[in-house]
């Protein structure tokens, strides 16, 4: 490469939006915890990103009420601590809080893999959506519904799914058929009753068929990113609810037992082997069966 050329892709980094500036290893690293990534380089980059919209903004208050401790907390509180410090500037209404959060990200993820640690930028947006951000509906699932287009709003969501169930679950029927793949996806997992790293949703842990309708818009989607996502869904119901994840699998199953579409039915029948991996190693004769018939079905499960 040419100084010429080095020139231009420096400039290109020092222009570039506060969250691309954000640098994260592609995975998490032996000897390095998560946490890390949430330090005072990160602090800085919201911090500019915020004083960039919001008249008055005071970066260096910012940075010291985030940074306060910081590396004595573990990951969560340290998205949490920043945050906090992150309201502390922002209006008091989340009506008006959530435009100004969703104006300073930076652009949609443009893939569904391959994507690194770099959304991790907006971990500390998540927390704030999470706790403030529950106060408005409407406002509140506006920024998740972009939030989730570049890192993930399956954490942010829940309190929303708690506290505004029906209202919930209306909007996220409707996200079903949203264009962006990240969105999709969200309906999904966001609603996934033993989502690791997560609360749980005893509502939908102890009745599945709140969001199984929601499961049954998404069986076939044309992401393995969104398919994934199903069948980890289905997973976690078949730990409560064998019986039922079993029928489920079974019914998808013999929906394409006879179709034409070898693509769609290998798909279906590769969800219904990830959802019951776990209890067909458990020895369940039931999960051992039908894996045996969507394997013999679908190709054996390959993703096509």
């Amino acid at each position: 490469m040419c100084c010429h050329d080095e020139s231009a892709e420096m400039m290109a980094i020092d222009n570039a939006l506060p969250s691309q500036r954000f640098i994260a290893p592609f995975s998490i690293q032996r000897g390095t915890p998560l946490k890390e990534l949430m330090d005072r380089r990160l602090v800085a980059l919201i911090g500019e990103s915020l004083a960039a919209l919001i008249e008055g903004f005071d970066l260096a208050q910012f940075q010291a009420s985030a940074s306060n401790d910081l590396e004595r907390l573990e990951l969560k509180q340290r998205a949490m601590r920043i945050a906090d410090a992150m309201a502390e500037q922002l209006p008091a209404s989340f009506v008006e809080t959530a435009p100004l959060l969703i104006k300073a990200f930076g652009p949609p993820l443009e893939q569904t893999d391959g994507n690194g640690l770099a959304p991790f930028f907006y971990f500390p947006h998540s927390q704030l959506i999470a706790t403030r951000g529950v106060s408005h509906f409407e406002s509140g699932m506006m920024a998740n519904f972009e939030l989730t287009k570049r890192f993930t709003a399956e954490f942010s969501i829940r309190p929303f799914l708690i506290r505004y169930r029906s209202p919930c679950l209306e909007m996220l029927n409707f996200w079903t058929r949203d264009k962006n793949a990240h969105v999709r996806r969200l309906v999904s997992e966001g609603t996934r009753p033993r989502l690791p790293w997560a609360i749980r949703l005893p509502e939908f842990q102890s009745n599945p068929d709140l969001a199984l309708p929601l499961l049954e818009l998404l069986k076939d989607d044309p992401e393995l990113y969104v398919r994934r996502s199903v069948a980890n869904h289905l997973g976690d119901i078949a730990k409560d609810h064998l019986e039922l994840a079993l029928r489920v699998c079974e019914k998808w199953i013999e929906e394409v037992k006879c179709s034409n579409d070898e693509v769609v039915a290998a798909h279906r029948c590769w969800v219904a082997r990830h959802a019951l991996r776990y209890p067909a190693k458990k020895g369940d004769p039931g999960a051992i069966r039908i894996r045996a018939m969507a394997a013999q079905i679908g190709g054996r499960g390959r993703n096509v």
